[in-house]
């Protein structure tokens, strides 16, 4: 059954660091489709119990931008792929940090300052409104065996000819 929170807890944030991948989804305002993005390395800053910060690269279309422009909705989902299973939904409100803004410097240097600016696309500040939980108990057992290195890499190319 799930459960209601108006806050990350400290047990949330604990289990959110272990966790080597996240979701996002988004929804236009429109009839387009909800985006749904799978992130990982460590893109993922928690700054306090209801704020978020996450670093984008370039990739594939930019729908989280664009569907935050739209409304602002954004959800994060964590799940654990362990032998204790959980569900964490955090709901909220996204904006885009861009390239050029201020904040975008200060966010930068505070929380991703070991990643090269060039290859980063823009920053998402999310104000965490509700977070859910559920059982997990659906998701299957798995196994981390490393970070794919090839977004990174290819980044790192295209942007900085490194």
């Amino acid at each position: 059954m799930a459960t209601n929170y108006d806050k990350l807890s400290d047990r949330f944030i604990d289990f959110i660091n272990a966790q080597k991948i996240f979701f996002v989804g988004t929804a236009p305002s429109g009839d387009d489709d909800v985006h749904i993005a799978p992130k990982g390395y460590e893109t993922l800053k928690i700054v306090d119990h209801t704020n978020l910060v996450y670093l984008d690269y370039y990739g594939s279309g930019n729908d989280t931008a664009k569907d935050l422009a739209g409304n602002n909705k954004i959800t994060l989902m964590w799940c654990s792929f362990d032998r204790e299973p959980l569900l964490l939904r955090a709901f909220g409100q996204g904006v885009t940090v861009s390239k050029g803004m201020e904040d975008f410097n200060n966010l930068m240097k505070q929380y991703f300052d070991s990643y090269p600016r060039e290859i980063v696309r823009q920053l998402f500040k999310i104000k965490i409104t509700r977070v859910m939980t559920s059982c997990g108990d659906g998701v299957p057992l798995m196994k981390f065996e490393g970070e794919r290195e090839a977004l990174h890499l290819n980044s790192l190319k295209k942007f900085s000819g490194k």
